[in-house]
């Protein structure tokens, strides 16, 4: 008997984008009555975009699989097909087992009903008893940690409750395949550690796992493999590493020479409540840049637009080393963003970066609740140093920063 679960052939999906007038009905109607007279076409015209191309890939029985890519990359549309919410337009899937799936907020539960009610509701569907769904009733609500809140309507909670109780919905109800997308782009570290834990113990257990995410980090942790998917292709398939790696390579210095402009909003990173519109990483000289000397200090320039007012919103920057390990992490947080144009500014200060290849990743949301912008905006620089080393002839340091301490030394009397 096979252990291939889930097993996609040349699977495409296409959306027919109309060029011509739109927007309202009485605008439609208006433009396609016009059109007679001036005898042309009743529809407007027509362009075909490919969400898919022609994918394929294998997913194994107990085995941790990741998706990764750029926004618009088809990754939604793929776990949407998969999950049985959209058909592919070409290609087949074929799915091996019980599936349940995670792939936005606002999915999966209706709004109206109470915490409570949507466990049994989700059990129900997947083809549990009521039985066996209050076995693992207590279990799920703890896990997700909303107790006072699970005979509230959904429709009250936060970004963030609903998608603990999502979660714990999905990850613990009797399914052999569990599809997550960009879950640990919601909560603080604690629900995430809880999530990964939770999806190593899933495979440990022969369930399979599909994980969206743009946290480099933790798809090492507990995918072996990966499909990186780009403008609806596949890029590559297979192993973690070369998936990560390949991602990465993707934000090549060819791409941006230290600076970065979004002019349409549907292409920048944020979403209806803010989005960024550039990004600049600076040398000494306030030159975009992408190699620097480490005894010179690093400026880094987010501009966004706030469109509706949020409260304690965080902008913050991740800076990763060659191998995907975290240097360092910072943010700042403003109270009350009221709509308007901002611009957040971040210095790196002299003498603390190694020489190395980095990754520069800036985000916004609000801590624990939200993400807005999927914290997946790369630049990719090196650094070099000029200063001869005193310790080390050959200049190369261990670790992923070099910091420059104060030293003291103090000569005792013996």
């Amino acid at each position: 008997m096979s252990d291939i679960v889930i097993k996609a052939e040349n699977v495409s999906k296409i959306y027919w984008l109309q060029s011509g007038k739109k927007g309202s009905l009485s605008e439609t109607i208006s433009y396609n009555f016009k059109s007679i007279f001036r005898k042309k076409s009743l529809c407007p015209t027509t362009d075909k975009f490919f969400a898919l191309n022609d994918v394929s890939f294998e997913v194994k029985k107990g085995e941790a699989f990741g998706i990764i890519g750029k926004n618009g990359a088809g990754k939604s549309t793929l776990l949407k097909i998969l999950s049985r919410i959209t058909e592919p337009t070409s290609g087949r899937i074929e799915i091996d087992g019980r599936l349940s799936s995670l792939l936005e907020v606002g999915t999966g539960f209706h709004p109206e009903l109470s915490g409570r009610e949507n466990i049994y509701l989700n059990g129900t569907i997947l083809g549990m008893t009521r039985l066996e769904i209050r076995a693992r009733f207590d279990e799920i609500v703890a896990f997700s940690g909303v107790e006072n809140f699970i005979d509230t309507p959904v429709k009250r909670y936060s970004s963030g409750m609903y998608v603990r109780l999502a979660f714990a919905v999905a990850a613990h109800l009797r399914t052999e395949i569990l599809i997550i997308d960009e879950v640990l782009a919601v909560g603080d570290v604690e629900f995430q550690k809880k999530c990964l834990g939770k999806m190593n113990e899933a495979t440990s257990e022969g369930k399979t796992v599909l994980l969206v995410s743009h946290q480099m980090a933790a798809l090492k942790q507990l995918c072996t493999k990966a499909l990186l998917l780009s403008n609806g292709q596949v890029i590559y398939n297979g192993d973690t590493q070369g998936a990560i790696d390949c991602y990465l390579n993707q934000f090549s210095t060819e791409e941006n020479e230290g600076e970065l402009y979004w002019t349409d909003m549907q292409d920048a990173p944020g979403s209806k409540e803010m989005h960024f519109i550039c990004m600049k990483i600076l040398n000494a000289k306030r030159e975009p840049a992408i190699e620097f000397d480490i005894a010179h200090p690093i400026l880094i320039e987010i501009s966004f637009v706030v469109h509706t007012e949020i409260n304690n919103l965080r902008i913050g920057i991740h800076l990763l080393g060659p191998d995907q390990v975290y240097a360092f992490v910072t943010a700042h947080t403003i109270d009350q963003a009221s709509p308007g144009s901002y611009m957040a500014r971040c210095i790196i200060p002299e003498n603390l970066l190694n020489v190395n290849t980095y990754y520069l990743v800036a985000g916004a949301g609000i801590a624990g609740v939200v993400d807005f912008t999927k914290t997946q905006t790369y630049f990719k620089f090196t650094t070099f140093d000029t200063v001869k080393s005193e310790m080390i002839l050959n200049e190369v340091w261990p670790g992923i920063v070099k910091p420059k301490l104060n030293w003291k030394v103090i000569v005792r009397e013996n």
